[in-house]
């Protein structure tokens, strides 16, 4: 499990043999662990772990480097970026993530570039729930083979959202391994960095009972939960443009919350109330209205195959970005309360 929303100090990222930036396995930002891909075939069983990812192996990945991690220098693991001291007054954010096995499903249906999106959004997101100004992104992209145009739709769609959101995208790494990846399968990985003051930090410390979980709308699936996705596309098609449509990008309703939100929370992997308990303090928790939105329907399609307890950890259901308040103002979203 997430432990706790305390400041990370980030150490220094390894490098590997080509110079690219190389991450501990399964840690995000200051060590959140994403699920871990398993190797089982699927499963005629309707749930993530049947489909092939262990949310309970993930957790685990915690415990067993969480020393290792420590002894760097960072300090505690669960925000969505880690926090390195620039100097007495500014501080560092970073995180890093892949676009998963969505390109299984995009790639034969002509969008890749989306992924590409998926990849600069969700990395730029999760650094701006700690207040964050985002600054410049570095990716990272392998295959078993390098196909240029396959790699120019990756970058491209990333460089577009970059642009959007003002961000550099100022180098990465491509690795053509074979043996490594199956003839066909590709990785797209990106680590974002931004920049924020002490004194605007946002790290979910001053949330109390009674605030208010407002809500914004997903574009879809985005990126998170494509394992389980293709097996229920085994049984049967969707082609609605909401599958792969890109992750949405918050930056603007992020800067616009700045000096009002308490915390931030991206909807990824493990649900809205998955994500919301990584900012919620200890002995706090948010209870959601879940009727509160209308769903997209490939929420709607994914319900006739897989029970609602599984939807509702393994996706976002519609809505991709939380924040705490005190208070909802006229025309926002109030999907549910902190007790």
């Amino acid at each position: 499990m997430p432990l706790g929303n305390a400041m990370c100090v980030m150490a220094p990222l390894s490098r590997g043999p080509s110079g690219a930036s190389v991450a501990l396995p399964g840690m995000l930002g200051c060590g959140y662990p994403h699920p871990v891909v398993c190797s089982r075939p699927l499963s005629a069983d309707r749930s993530y772990a049947a489909a092939g990812v262990s949310l309970a192996v993930a957790d685990g990945v915690v415990g067993r480097l969480r020393a290792a991690v420590e002894s760097t220098g960072a300090q505690g693991f669960g925000a969505f970026a880690g926090l390195y001291p620039l100097d007495d007054r500014r501080l560092l954010a970073a995180s890093m993530d892949s676009i998963g096995t969505k390109p299984i499903v995009a790639k034969p249906r002509g969008a890749l570039r989306n992924c590409g999106a998926d990849m600069a959004a969700h990395c730029i997101n999760d650094v701006i729930t700690c207040g964050a100004e985002p600054l410049f992104l570095l990716d990272y992209m392998a295959a078993s083979r390098i196909d240029l145009e396959e790699v120019a739709e990756l970058v491209e769609g990333a460089a577009a959202v970059c642009r959007e959101a003002g961000v550099a995208l100022i180098g990465g790494e491509t690795a053509e391994l074979p043996g490594v990846y199956r003839e066909g399968e590709l990785d797209f990985a990106a680590t974002c960095v931004g920049i924020v003051a002490r004194d605007e930090l946002v790290d979910g410390s001053t949330v109390e009972a009674g605030d208010v979980v407002i809500g914004f709308p997903s574009a879809g699936v985005h990126a998170n939960g494509f394992t389980l996705v293709r097996r229920m596309l085994e049984d049967e098609d969707y082609d609605g443009d909401d599958l792969l449509a890109p992750t949405r990008l918050y930056l603007d309703e992020a800067r616009a919350l700045r000096g009002r939100a308490k915390a931030f929370a991206h909807v990824t992997g493990g649900g809205i109330l998955g994500n919301l308990s990584r900012v919620v303090p200890d002995g706090l928790r948010a209870e959601l209205d879940w009727d509160a939105w209308e769903r997209p329907p490939v929420f709607e399609w994914l319900a006739r195959h897989v029970e609602e307890d599984e939807l509702r950890r393994v996706f976002n259901l519609g809505i991709g970005w939380c924040a705490v308040v005190s208070e909802a103002q006229p025309g926002e979203l109030a999907i549910g309360r902190i007790e």
